[in-house]
């Protein structure tokens, strides 16, 4: 894993830690971390454009407050730059 794949993880697992994190969220969360852990060079763009959608439809859930769907977009742009 690279090192801005691992900034993206750390950034991740610190947004997941937080107390009013839906349990949904903090699922998905997981499930983007193991992906982002496993990817290889390869098949890195495949993983990014489904990541990306994946954010996107939890930027989208009702119950995020403001701050944590800022995060979300954050991590969003990180992929983005990737």
């Amino acid at each position: 894993m690279n090192e801005e794949l691992s900034e993206i993880v750390e950034f991740i697992k610190e947004l997941e830690e937080e107390g009013n994190m839906p349990k949904n969220v903090k699922a998905k969360f997981q499930g983007i971390v193991k992906e982002l852990k496993e990817t290889t060079e390869e098949n890195l763009s495949l993983t990014i454009n489904k990541l990306l959608s994946d954010l996107d439809e939890i930027s989208s859930d009702a119950n995020l407050d403001q701050f944590t769907r800022q995060q979300i977009w954050s991590i969003s742009s990180m992929l983005e730059g990737i």
